[in-house]
């Protein structure tokens, strides 16, 4: 007896630390450490300190929890192949674009081709945005409710159905419905960011979401490459038919797409939920964390009061108005790019207006090669706003970073009250696209971070929504208001950034270093503080 107990004494302290969440956390103490002691000699574990974005070791992966949640697996399994797949298939959705470009190429050639006055022309585009402003809300109930890959699959195949048919349109009148119907399919397409979102580890996730912008901007650079080559020769049905070829591919790579594993948890898909997961992990080459897999279902998902509980209440409407700013500023820099570059600088628009209005409205002017060179220059200014935006996005957080946006585009309008010359004019609108694109972009990060899983989809789909009424508002003020008053005009874009300005910096929550929350029954960050943050207390 008393050499068993002089050998229990020579036994080592062991120690366990809890690394998630677990069934009996509230009963295990504070600190999620726990210590069985028999008395002798304590040896203290030695850590392991891993390098930045290491993957975690087989042996050590989650190996005392009893529990884990779909943010620990994907933290765990880390960025590997299946997100670079991901991030390509993402990237043919978010290439629609070209469905948006299309419209300033369009445009003036069904002007000249069936003898359209400017205000049918006017009428064509409006409608587009017409379409999207009815369905952002429509597609994100629908990711919300039934899953994001059936929303995003059911909006791509609306908008490739007839976006290919639109180029059979024999009439104004048919590709004006069908162009409205193109509309309402592309409401849809920005849930490709929430699905893709809910993939990403917390460190990766802001850089990969701005690099998926790219494609967007790649998107609009191929199309005006497309009807360089196409409108001479095969006319602009051809041009309709084969901008579809991204969505086409897109069609055909979805059946690879996985459902979300943070929507099957939250539908009380357990099983599914833990295949994907696995999945991912074998695609990766990473472990899985050990234990049982957390199932938080929630039954009413998809709802318009979640977005003005307590919590998110002032999110909700300072995000509206940031994403109407943003689209009412973007839009309206492109509207007014035109008009100053065909003045040549800010003084002379107002006579130049005065010329255009003394005009038959059917005077016909067919776009040249130089028009397509200015509209591929303007497009490349996209590029540098990704740039700017990933280098700061997760130095100073999200909310500065929309600030900046929105403060930099404001001061590059009111230097244009100064008659700059043509080359100062073309840098300011260069730097001004830039930076208010860049803004945009880091809207698209900040916004499926801030919503849980159950309206995430919704919130972004509002959030849509009202970025297409300032789309539709701002030609109204760059081409109707800057008829009477340019320095009027430009203080209004001036004024609204800066207002913008204001509402990112009182967003109430800063979305960097932390996780996705699941559940809207729960307070922002119960759940799920990014690993690096908690304090050892």
């Amino acid at each position: 007896m008393e050499e068993d107990l002089f050998q229990l004494k020579q036994l080592p302290v062991v120690k366990f630390r809890r690394t998630g969440e677990s069934s009996r956390s509230d009963e295990d103490g504070i600190s999620g450490e726990h210590e069985v002691q028999i008395e002798g000699v304590r040896t203290e574990l030695e850590p392991v300190e891993l390098g930045d974005g290491a993957a975690v070791p087989k042996e050590f992966a989650n190996p005392t929890d009893d529990t884990f949640m779909v943010e620990d697996a994907v933290e765990a399994i880390g960025f590997g192949k299946f997100q670079w797949k991901l991030s390509v298939i993402t990237g043919l959705a978010w290439a629609n674009a070209m469905e948006m470009m299309i419209l300033s190429i369009l445009a003036p050639q069904l002007h000249c081709e069936w003898r359209l006055p400017s205000w049918k022309v006017a009428l064509l585009t409006s409608v587009v945005f017409v379409g999207m402003m009815s369905s952002s809300t429509l597609w994100g109930n629908i990711s919300d409710q039934y899953g994001r890959k059936t929303g995003l699959k059911i909006s791509v195949l609306w908008t490739l159905y007839y976006g290919i048919l639109s180029g059979f349109a024999p009439i104004y009148s048919w590709i004006l419905v069908l162009r409205g119907l193109v509309g309402f399919g592309i409401g849809g397409v920005p849930q490709s960011v929430t699905l893709y979102a809910e993939f990403l580890p917390m460190k990766a996730r802001a850089k990969c979401i701005l690099l998926i912008e790219v494609f967007w901007a790649l998107g609009t650079v191929f199309e005006v490459l497309l009807a360089v080559v196409v409108m001479p020769t095969l006319g602009w049905r051809w041009l309709l038919i084969l901008s579809a070829l991204p969505l086409l591919l897109f069609a055909l790579l979805c059946f690879w797409l996985p459902e979300s594993a943070r929507y099957d948890v939250l539908s009380g898909n357990q099983e599914k939920a833990l295949a994907t997961l696995k999945r991912i992990a074998t695609e990766n080459g990473a472990p899985m964390p050990l234990g049982k897999l957390v199932v938080s279902r929630q039954e009413d998902r998809g709802k318009m009061r979640d977005l003005f509980t307590p919590h998110f209440r002032w999110t909700t409407l300072l995000l509206w108005f940031i994403w109407f700013s943003n689209a009412f500023s973007y839009y309206g820099l492109v509207l007014l790019t035109t008009e100053f570059f065909q003045a040549g600088d800010v003084c002379s628009i107002s006579s130049r207006r005065q010329e255009v209005k003394a005009k038959c409205s059917l005077t016909c002017e067919y776009l040249t090669e130089e028009d397509y060179t200015d509209l591929l220059w303007t497009t490349l200014s996209e590029f540098p706003g990704v740039l700017v935006t990933l280098w700061i996005i997760d130095r100073i957080g999200r909310k500065k970073t929309m600030a900046l946006s929105f403060l930099v585009f404001s001061f590059c309008s009111l230097l244009l009250f100064l008659c700059v010359g043509r080359n100062v004019l073309t840098v300011l609108l260069f730097i001004a696209r830039a930076f208010i694109s860049g803004g945009f972009q880091a809207a698209y990060v900040y916004t499926p971070e801030v919503y849980p899983t159950a309206t995430r989809a919704l919130g972004l789909g509002t959030c849509s929504g009202m970025a297409r009424v300032g789309a539709l508002i701002t030609p109204f003020i760059a081409q109707v208001m800057l008829e009477s008053s340019v320095y009027l005009t430009l203080l209004v874009y001036s004024g609204c950034c800066l207002l913008a300005a204001l509402a990112s910096c009182f967003l109430p929550i800063e979305t960097k270093g932390r996780g996705l929350q699941e559940s809207s029954h729960k307070e922002w960050g119960q759940e799920m503080v990014g690993k690096g943050s908690h304090s050892p207390g």
